[in-house]
C-alpha cells in the first residue's frame, strides 16, 4: 500500500495552479444521465473519484470518453441506460448515491448501493429518500440498496429540507428537471458546486430558477440538448494551499481561482495575521508571523467549510494562545487529532468543540490517514515537523487531490510516495 514521506522545514515558495473542483464535478457527471445528448464536461480534477464516478456511468451504459491529459470528460447516453448502481463502485465513494435521482426521473426505477466515502459520522440521506418519496417514488432498502420506483414518474412539489444538505439539494434539483410539473426546494444548500451545478444544467435546458438565497424553484421539461461546461475550481484545494504557505513561513501564489469565493476564508486567515494580497483570479500568500489564536465554527457556505476544519487546526497549532472550533457540519470529525497527538501537538476535544493549544513544535511520527480532509491535514503537518513523517493510507487523499506531491515538491517541500 502506497504512503507518503515527508521530511519537514522547509518554506514553500513558488505558484500552485489549482484544479477543478471534485464536489463540482461529481454531481454533473451524474446529472448527464438525464440528456442523450453528447455533452463535454472540462477542467475536471483527475483523482479517483472522479474516475470511480466516469466507471460508474460507463457500468450503466453511458459512453464515457476521459482524457486526463486534457483534464475533460465526453459522455454520450444514444441508448437507454441500466438502472442498477453496485455497491463495488459505491463503496469509496459517497457522491454515488447522486445517480439515484436522475436514473429514478429519468426510467422510473433504479437501485442503487448505500453509499461509503469518508467515515465522518452518519451523514444519513433519508432527506434524499424523504423528498423523493415526496415526489411520488416508492422506495424499500434492501440487502444494502435503495430499490425505488415511480412508474407515473416523479411529481413537482413544496420540498422544505429539514436541514442544509449539499447531496440532498444536488439530488432532487437534477430529479427534479424532469419531473411533471414545478418543483420548488426551500432550505437548500447555496455552495458554489451546487450554483456550478444549476449552471450546467441551465446549459443542456433545464428550467430553474433561484429565488432566494436559499430557494430554487425547478420546472420540469422533457427535451434536454448538448452542451460543453467548464468546472469551478476548487475552493477546498485553494484553502489548503493557502494554510500550507501560511504554515511553512512560505510565499505561495494561488492561481486559476476567484477570490470572491473564498472570502470567508481569507478574511478568517487574514485576522490571523496571514498576509494575503488579491487579485482577480489569483492570490499571493506572503510570511506569517505572530499568528493570532482564532474561533472557528464550520457552517453551510458562505460560512466556514468543514472540509478545511482539518487542515485550520494545525494551522492553530502554530498561532499564539488558546484556538477553538466548533464543528457544527458532522459529528465525528476530529478523527486526525489523535494522529496530530501523537506529532506532539495538544489539542482538548470535548463533543464537537476542540481547544488548540499553540505554539507547538511538531515531530515527525509514522501516522495513518482516516479521511480526505484529515489526510491532508497531516501532510500540512508533516510540512513543519521536525525529521521525518510516514503517512500511510494516502488513497483518501487520492481520492480529492490531484497530484498533491508533485504540486508541493514543485514549491519546494520534500515530499516523495512510497510504494
Amino acid at each position: 500500500m502506497q504512503k507518503l514521506e515527508i521530511k519537514g522545514g522547509k518554506k514553500l515558495s513558488g505558484t500552485i495552479l489549482i484544479s477543478g473542483s471534485k464536489n463540482a464535478t461529481l454531481p454533473i457527471l451524474a446529472s448527464t444521465i438525464l440528456t442523450e445528448k453528447k455533452v463535454v464536461i472540462t477542467n475536471i480534477p483527475i483523482v479517483k473519484d472522479v474516475e470511480t464516478m466516469a466507471m460508474l456511468l460507463d457500468t450503466i451504459g453511458s459512453k464515457v470518453k476521459l482524457n486526463k491529459k486534457e483534464k475533460k470528460i465526453e459522455i454520450t447516453n444514444n441508448k437507454p441506460l441500466r438502472t442498477f448502481a453496485p455497491y463495488n463502485l459505491l463503496k469509496t465513494m459517497r457522491a454515488g448515491v447522486l445517480v439515484l435521482g436522475p436514473l429514478l426521473a429519468k426510467y422510473g426505477a433504479a437501485k442503487v448501493s448505500l453509499p461509503g466515502g469518508c467515515a465522518i459520522g452518519s451523514r444519513p440521506i433519508n432527506l434524499h429518500l424523504d423528498a423523493l418519496k415526496k415526489m411520488g417514488a416508492k422506495i424499500k432498502i434492501k440487502n444494502g440498496y435503495i430499490v425505488a420506483s415511480a412508474k407515473k414518474g416523479l411529481k413537482g412539489c413544496l420540498i422544505e429540507f429539514p436541514k442544509i444538505s449539499v447531496g440532498a439539494t444536488e439530488n432532487i434539483l437534477i430529479s427534479a428537471c424532469l419531473a411533471k410539473g414545478k418543483t420548488k426546494l426551500r432550505n437548500c444548500a447555496s455552495e458554489p458546486e451546487v450554483r456550478d451545478l444549476i449552471s450546467f444544467l441551465k446549459k443542456i435546458g433545464c428550467k430553474i430558477n433561484m429565488v432566494g438565497k436559499r430557494s430554487i424553484d425547478v420546472v420540469g421539461v422533457n427535451k434536454l440538448k448538448s452542451t460543453v461546461h467548464k468546472v469551478i475550481f476548487d475552493r477546498i484545494e485553494a484553502g489548503t494551499y493557502i494554510i500550507a504557505s501560511a504554515l511553512t513561513d512560505g510565499n505561495l501564489k494561488i492561481k486559476n481561482i476567484d477570490p470572491k469565493i473564498i472570502s470567508c476564508e481569507v478574511s478568517l486567515l487574514k485576522k490571523m495575521g496571514v498576509k494575503i494580497i488579491t487579485k482577480k483570479n489569483y492570490l499571493t500568500v506572503k510570511s506569517a508571523k505572530n499568528l493570532k489564536s482564532a474561533y472557528i465554527i464550520t457552517k453551510p457556505y458562505p460560512g466556514f467549510p468543514t472540509d478545511l476544519q482539518a487542515q485550520m487546526m494545525v494551522l492553530m497549532t502554530k498561532a499564539n494562545g488558546i484556538s477553538t472550533i466548533r464543528e457544527n457540519i458532522f459529528e465525528n470529525r476530529f478523527m486526525h487529532v489523535s494522529e496530530l497527538r501523537r506529532m506532539g501537538v495538544r489539542i482538548d476535544t470535548n463533543g464537537s468543540k476542540a481547544k488548540i493549544y499553540g505554539k507547538c513544535k511538531l515531530n515527525g511520527a509514522e501516522l495513518m490517514a482516516t479521511d480526505l480532509r484529515a489526510s491532508v491535514s497531516l501532510v500540512l503537518a508533516g510540512l513543519v515537523a521536525k525529521n521525518k513523517t510516514i503517512i500511510n493510507r494516502i488513497y483518501h487523499l487520492d481520492r480529492g487531490y490531484e497530484n498533491i506531491e508533485s504540486k508541493l515538491s514543485k514549491c519546494g517541500a520534500r515530499i516523495k510516495r512510497l510504494q
